[in-house]
């Protein structure tokens, strides 16, 4: 049976959900960002133009070797470091040295990035028209972890096969981040059941279970840690069969930890992701 395709709410109740999603969700402190390390020079600030709400900041790494195979989006977490967050772990450094540019983009309400009302996907898209127009015609891929990559798979649902982005990562994603509220943060549930039972088009909108079939990818992955209480290893697998894609289940990892755990593991199959991506597309 063919899936329905997700409706997007209409504008006032996407605004008025989205209140109520921030309202609940964890608060961050605003930190203002330090500058890449040494490590990963030559690296430059950019700005990511949005229609309404000012500019998104973000950082280019630009590929090390010749030739260059691709171009990356860095997708961050729901942490205080925002783009920040990929100095540590290697990420940057795998992709450069693969071939691949890189972008890492602030979300509205991290660092610089001002949050502007509405869903936070529609950041993810304005970053991926930045990245395709520095990139020109390479491939693009994008690599979410947490809050990043759920956030993602709307932008990648809606996208024409074969016209945007050619692979995907997902590490530690939730299919539905209020349910994943609901695991860690208990105190909030008459209000999770306000959201699921009175904002119903928004909340089924969120779900990540309907939205990954549509993710039409040349190759997609997914990680996670078994020992993660949000995101549970059957919900992992679940969203890569839904995607058609791959899983891997971290042992002794908790929630952002698969990397920290497994790190060459991690960073391997995020590399192999975007090589066969590409070979589908060639093909």
């Amino acid at each position: 049976m063919t899936p329905e395709k997700p409706i997007r709410p209409a504008p006032w109740k996407e605004r008025f959900a989205s209140r109520l999603f921030f309202a609940l969700g964890p608060r961050m402190p605003r930190l203002v960002q330090a500058d890449p390390p040494n490590g990963l020079k030559p690296w430059e600030p950019v700005t990511v133009e949005r229609p309404a709400g000012g500019p998104l900041q973000g950082t280019w790494y630009p590929a090390i070797p010749e030739p260059v195979r691709g171009a990356v989006l860095l997708m961050h977490p729901w942490v205080e470091w925002g783009k920040s967050y990929f100095h540590r772990r290697g990420r940057v450094q795998a992709l450069r040295m693969a071939g691949y540019h890189v972008l890492a983009v602030d979300l509205g309400g991290f660092g610089d990035s001002r949050r502007v009302p509405g869903f936070l996907d529609r950041d993810v898209e304005a970053a991926l028209a930045a990245l395709r127009q520095r990139a020109g015609d390479l491939p693009l891929h994008l690599w979410g972890v947490s809050s990043g990559a759920y956030w993602s798979h709307f932008v990648l649902a809606r996208l024409v096969p074969g016209t945007g982005v050619a692979g995907a990562m997902f590490e530690d994603v939730s299919p539905h981040l209020l349910q994943w509220s609901w695991r860690m943060a208990p105190l909030g549930r008459p209000f999770y059941l306000f959201f699921e039972h009175v904002l119903r088009s928004s909340y089924r909108y969120l779900d990540l279970r309907r939205q990954a079939p549509f993710l039409k990818l040349g190759a997609v992955s997914y990680v996670s840690g078994a020992e993660d209480r949000g995101v549970l290893p059957k919900e992992t697998r679940e969203l890569a069969g839904a995607a058609g894609g791959r899983a891997l289940i971290v042992p002794g990892a908790g929630h952002l930890e698969s990397i920290k755990v497994a790190n060459a593991e991690v960073i391997a199959l995020a590399l192999d992701t975007f090589r066969r991506a590409e070979e589908a597309r060639s093909r």
